[in-house]
């Protein structure tokens, strides 16, 4: 290499580019950078090209020197992975987003309910990332050896870890905000993807230019060109191999789940990557075959690993810093992506479990700080895992080693996605067996450089040709057939079986309605302070609060089921779904007396996958929607709850005639409905009858409604679909009908009688009382004299009710017809209370007037004032001498109230019934005509009010009668 830099210019230009990375990452995560450019499905594709490490910078080409056009399948197996989006990596995407997994560890612990087998898959991910992680150190220490002529490349290499660790951290690790996707992180691997395009399309290009343009590459010997050598040596076998590596590598490998599904943004995202990635991925191994071809050309010495290295320091000093700099931005940004996401599975699934976080901790502060000192022990064990290898291996071994041992995930990843009946007992024998087949064959050798295995009459040669291809393909089989074979002769467990429909592509989650021990979302920070200490506790309340749109007061039984999958799904985020669910079972644990489908939250998953059902299950769904439009359209209220009392379900018609949102009563107790709604519609479910009609329904502020309530038994073949209809049916105008046709017969009847009584006794009696004046004024006796007053008094009595009689009579047939306005309460009140005192009972009672006397009504002051001396009449016959009459005239909204309430004997209950009708009295004999209420309830109504009578009101008795009238003209 005729190009020679210093150490100290070679750490700065790498320096200098990191902290240009580094500057990028910050200047995203202060919204210096467009949020366009950020939220860009450009940048996202950008920062997938994280799989594309040292081995695409320089390993490739060394590939190429192998196997020929073989190199390819680096490339394409991993496009065919996103072209396969749909059916891989979509699924996985809604697992781990619904659930909050973030690592393949993670995934497998939640589907498999094993939190030691989420153990299992992280100690297998460190050692098949041991080959990756010194493949990328050993890259940048070479390199800078070469540029630098220095006499050892491991202090070089040492170096560049120390620096790969603070940047690490400070990508990753810098925030206690660790489930919180890394915008900045995304764009700074966006920007570092460009880099190494730029770089290789450049230098790509000059390597063309050196071989003669396209014409000078028809001159190349075949051999060259074809690279026939090489590719003889790898059968077709051998090629479909590297094709599955490369596309396990889309999943299995921690840097790319971690940008795939942790890093993801949306799955629209993610379809688009399918083109994206794979246009990228195109560009990048357009250059590999002409730096090839042009280090042939050239006769450069050493690894064609490096010929890129070599062309860069045949151009210019500039070139070969892009070389070094397009290397050091593949190795330093796979470094970073998969020593982050290796932290966190390892503090997941290997220190927490053996040392989780107590209360007194700031567990967010202590994550934060272990998860800084696994980055640095990650990338330490990288370097000593290259120091033992002691640069024995070209970067294409160590790939294919790494490559090799991922691979082994694939069967269980598919086996997770398609076949829900797989058992944690086959995964796990399968892993076991294919691992260890690979670790004998790829991965113990070229730690210490074993060449042969040797088992009794059997041996195994390890520097055989295509060695890795055996590996791959022994351990590969065994591992799925073992997989096979143990799923299909043991049986899952049902916390499996429930995780696999969660996790299985063609089926739908079955949540069960189970009763929680926390009765209120202040009961979840109260139960889970224990664990976590009061302080984040309440932050990761009011996290799953604010991601739901829950209030602060929820009690709803169906939120608080979302809230505790939120929270859980939280804290799987992080700190792993294993320790997430011992806390949340442990410190949030369900009352296990009964379990049911929660048929709402299954009808929200249906609505969210409407557009991925087909066939049969489209059919049915299409028939789903059309019952229940039908039961949202009906006129009645229908009301549907479970064997719990928990609503399922709740029509539009209900919605508006209780004025009640169905989003506030579904997954609520029917008794935690507002009154009077919820204590009436409780009753009648607790009670015998099916049925009941005209139950009245008061309100403090508007006049009463009446119902008619049906209730039936949702009978089922299976308990857990058992519960209860409730059809609510609103029957006040009928009632209002009913009620003035009653009253018109009663007002007709009474007016025959009135015109009867008018005719046939009003002449009777006027001569009667005509007498009785001659006796007073002729007879000199004085009895005689009396006994004519009294005959002339029993005469004005009767002329009295005759007169009452048929006043009674017209107000009834005559409403509507008498001019009505605003006339102020006060002065009706004042007139009718001196009227009262005119007469000596009267004066003997005590009228205390309170409220706004100011108000106004819409009526007619004459017979409001009759109104109200009847009523004060009653009161004043019902109460004792001195005692109070409180009068309280009480505006609300549209209405006045007015009440007249007395301290009395009350009304006996089984009279309230009858208080309205004509002639009724509770008075003794003599003393009452019976038509007062009557009278009452015939002018209420007249001025389009309501009246209403409570008695008694103590055990002792009192009783409140009020009169609601219009504060303004009624409408129509």
């Amino acid at each position: 290499m005729d190009v020679s830099f210093s150490l100290g210019q070679i750490f700065a230009l790498g320096i200098g580019y990191l902290f240009i990375l580094f500057a990028c990452a910050y200047s995203a995560e202060r919204g210096w950078l467009p949020q366009q450019w950020i939220g860009h499905p450009a940048t996202y594709v950008l920062s997938l090209g994280v799989y594309a490490s040292a081995w695409a910078i320089y390993g490739s080409v060394g590939l190429a020197a192998q196997h020929g056009y073989g190199f390819l399948t680096y490339y394409l197996g991993i496009a065919a992975a996103f072209i396969l989006a749909p059916v891989l990596l979509l699924p996985i995407l809604r697992i781990t987003r619904t659930y909050q997994l973030s690592s393949l560890a993670d995934l497998f612990a939640f589907r498999f309910r094993s939190p030691w087998l989420g153990t299992g898959i992280t100690l297998i991910t460190l050692l098949a990332t041991l080959p990756l992680l010194a493949l990328q150190i050993q890259a940048v220490g070479d390199s800078i050896y070469l540029l630098t002529n220095e006499s050892s490349p491991y202090n070089l290499a040492f170096a560049f870890c120390c620096v790969i660790t603070l940047f690490a951290i400070l990508f990753g690790a810098r925030h206690t905000s660790l489930r919180e996707r890394h915008q900045s992180l995304v764009v700074a691997i966006g920007f570092e993807s460009l880099v190494k395009l730029a770089a290789l399309l450049i230098l790509g290009g000059y390597a063309l230019y050196l071989l003669g343009g396209i014409a000078g590459i028809a001159n190349l010997d075949a051999d060259t060109l074809w690279m026939r050598p090489a590719s003889a040596t790898l059968p077709e076998g051998a090629g479909r191999t590297l094709l599955l590596l490369f596309f396990a590598a889309a999943v299995a490998m921690p840097h790319m789940f971690h940008m795939v599904f942790t890093e993801n943004p949306s799955a629209q995202a993610l379809s688009k990557a399918g083109w994206g990635l794979s246009l990228y991925l195109i560009l990048l191994a357009i250059p590999v075959p002409l730096i090839y071809w042009a280090g042939q050309s050239l006769q450069l010495d050493g690894r064609p690993e490096y010929f890129l290295l070599n062309i860069g320091a045949h151009l210019s000093p500039f070139g070969a810093a892009l070389a070094f700099v397009a290397g050091l931005a593949a190795a330093s940004g796979t470094l970073i992506i998969i020593t982050l996401s290796l932290a966190a599975m390892t503090l997941n699934h290997l220190v927490l479990p053996i040392y989780p976080p107590r209360a007194p901790l700031d567990i967010y502060r202590w994550l934060l700080w272990l998860r800084r000192l696994l980055i640095g022990m990650i990338i330490l064990a990288g370097y000593l895992f290259y120091r033992v290898l002691s640069v024995r291996h070209d970067l294409a071994s160590l790939g294919l080693t790494s490559f090799v041992g991922i691979v082994q995930f694939l069967p269980a990843i598919i086996a997770i996605l398609y076949w829900p009946t797989v058992t944690r007992i086959g995964v796990v024998l399968a892993l076991t067996s294919g691992v260890g087949i690979w670790v004998l064959g790829l991965w113990w050798p070229l730690l210490f450089g074993v060449n042969q295995l040797d088992f009794g009459p059997w041996s195994w040669d390890l520097n055989a040709e295509l060695h890795w291809y055996q590996v791959a393909l022994i351990s590969l089989t065994v591992n799925t057939c073992t997989l096979i074979g143990i799923s299909l002769i043991t049986r899952a467990d049902e916390d499996e079986i429930n995780a696999a429909q969660a996790c299985a592509v063609d089926a739908l989650i079955r949540p069960k309605r189970l009763p929680l021990q926390a009765r209120t979302a202040a009961d979840f920070t109260r139960f889970l302070a224990v664990p976590l200490g009061h302080t984040i506790a309440e932050r990761e309340v009011e996290t799953a609060l604010i991601s739901l749109d829950f209030s602060p007061n929820e009690n709803r039984p169906y939120a608080l089921r979302r809230l505790r999958d939120c929270i859980q799904a939280n804290l799987s985020g992080l700190m792993g779904p294993a320790i997430a669910q011992e806390i949340v079972d442990t410190y949030l644990p369900w009352q296990a007396r009964y379990a049911h489908d929660d048929i709402h939250f299954m009808e929200l998953r249906l609505e969210e996958y409407q557009s991925q059902l087909s066939g049969l299950a489209r059919e049915l769904d299409t028939l789903r929607r059309y019952h229940r439009q039908t039961l949202e359209s009906l006129p009645l209220g229908i009301c549907t709850l479970g064997p719990d009392g928990e609503v399922l379900f709740w029509n539009t018609a209900l919605a508006t005639l209780t004025q009640i949102p169905a989003a506030h009563m579904i997954g609520s107790q029917l008794a935690d409905a507002p009154t009077p709604w919820g204590p009436k519609l409780t009753s009648f479910l607790q009670g015998e009858a099916a049925h009941v009609y005209k139950q009245a329904l008061e309100f403090a502020d508007q006049p009463p409604c009446y119902l008619a309530l049906h209730k039936a038994p949702l009978v089922s073949a299976t308990p857990e679909h058992c519960g209860t209809v409730l059809v609510i049916e609103e029957q006040t105008e009928l009632k209002t009908l009913e009620n003035e046709l009653i009253h018109s017969e009663r007002l007709a009847s009474i007016g025959r009688l009135a015109a009867g009584v008018a005719h046939e006794i009003g002449n009777p009696i006027t001569g009667i009382s005509s007498l009785a004046q001659n006796l007073i004024y002729e007879s000199q006796d004085e009895d005689f004299t009396e006994m004519a007053q009294q005959i002339l008094q029993q005469t004005q009595r009767v002329s009295r009710i005759v007169h009452t009689l048929v006043s009674f009579a017209h107000a009834g047939q005559a409403r509507g017809q008498a001019a009505c306005s605003l006339i102020r309460v006060g002065d009706c009140v004042e007139e009718a209370v001196n009227l009262l005192q005119l007469s000596a009972e009267g004066r003997q009672r005590e009228y205390i007037c309170r409220g706004d006397l100011h108000t106004h009504v819409y009526a007619q002051a004459q017979k409001l004032e009759q109104i109200l001396v009847n009523l004060l009449s009653n009161a004043r016959d019902a109460t004792a001498q001195e005692d109070e009459i409180h009068i309280q005239v009480h505006q609300a909204q549209a209405w006045v109230e007015i009440s007249v309430l007395d301290h009395g004997c009350g009304i006996p209950a089984d009279a309230l019934a009858h208080i309205y009708e004509p002639f009724y009295t509770t008075k003794p004999a003599g003393q009452g005509t019976g038509l007062g209420l009557a009278l009452v309830y015939s002018l209420v109504e007249e001025f389009g009010g309501h009246l209403h009578v409570d008695s008694p009101l103590t055990p002792a008795g009192g009783t409140c009668v009020r009169v609601r009238l219009p504060a303004q003209p009624l409408d129509g």
